[in-house]
């Protein structure tokens, strides 16, 4: 057998946002937020991204599973394996727009229910060695908690290095899926809960038709590629900084760092897409296009 890497964005909507994928995100909601005794999750709603109406003049931010639990809590999930700029305001961004989305006007401010952004990612995001951090809104000073309306919950699988004979709880077992069932070619005995084999059926890519598979083969690439990108942008960038020997010296290193990751994207994407990803002006990315023809 073979699964689908989790850690990509198609993967990852796969198992836990589609049709039959509500016991599975039930789980793994459970056992990654952790919530208080009482108000774990016991049911939801799975929304589509892709059919969530946009507003107008709105940044198009999909994220990759969006659920609306039983009793109104809103949490939007994401699997990050490249950490490209501006990430980390992007994850704040959609939890603030999902929490003001969700009044229409004249209705009262008490209606607002909670939302929670729920972030893996595949690369080292802060120092210190927990694979878990968790943000709320805290009084500078005294750390009071000003409300539990909006917090910020990130995994990063980096940190997450235990084995089959060392997975105890059900958290343990599902980062180990996400980190590790690309990988995989049977099921370990050791992930025995329903949820966890319901999401190996599904990431099987034995049911898988060619366009499913063909789609997943792309999207390696495209990451194999930003990778490539980045770490040849990143050795470029430094040597020129190295060579200026000052801060202009950097600022141009970081400016060749983003040229050379535009190029490498130029075949892939549009202008405006590029601009995201590398920080470049939606002008810039368009010179180095006619630059290449």
């Amino acid at each position: 057998m073979r699964f689908l890497d989790v850690k990509t964005d198609y993967a990852f909507k796969k198992v836990f946002g589609s049709a039959d994928s509500k016991p599975i995100l039930i789980s793994f909601l459970n056992a990654l937020i952790g919530f208080p005794k009482g108000r774990e999750v016991t049911d939801l709603v799975i929304v589509d991204p892709y059919q969530i109406p946009l507003l107008q003049g709105m940044k198009d931010t999909y994220v990759d599973v969006k659920a609306t639990l039983a009793d109104g809590r809103e949490v939007i999930v994401e699997m990050q394996v490249l950490n490209v700029k501006g990430f980390e305001q992007r994850i704040l961004y959609n939890a603030a727009k999902s929490y003001s989305r969700q009044l229409r006007e004249g209705e009262d401010y008490t209606l607002l229910n909670p939302v929670i952004a729920l972030t893996l990612t595949d690369f080292t995001l802060f120092d210190g060695e927990e694979i878990c951090s968790r943000f709320l809104l805290l009084e500078k000073e005294r750390f009071i908690q000003y409300r539990d309306d909006i917090e910020l919950i990130f995994f990063e699988l980096p940190k997450f290095i235990l084995n089959e004979g060392q997975l105890m709880t059900i958290q343990d077992k599902w980062l180990y899926f996400v980190k590790n069932a690309g990988r995989l070619n049977v099921v370990p005995q050791v992930l025995d809960e329903a949820p966890i084999r319901e999401a190996f059926a599904i990431a099987n890519t034995a049911a898988m038709s060619q366009e499913d598979l063909e789609q997943q083969e792309r999207r390696h690439d495209f990451i194999r590629l930003q990778r490539g990108s980045q770490a040849k942008a990143f050795e470029d960038g430094q040597a020129v900084g190295e060579a200026k020997g000052e801060a202009r010296g950097r600022a141009e290193g970081e400016q060749a760092k983003a040229q050379a990751v535009a190029r490498n994207l130029l075949p892939m994407l549009d202008d405006t897409a590029i601009a995201a990803v590398t920080g470049l002006p939606v002008a810039a990315v368009a010179r180095l296009r006619t630059e290449i023809k």
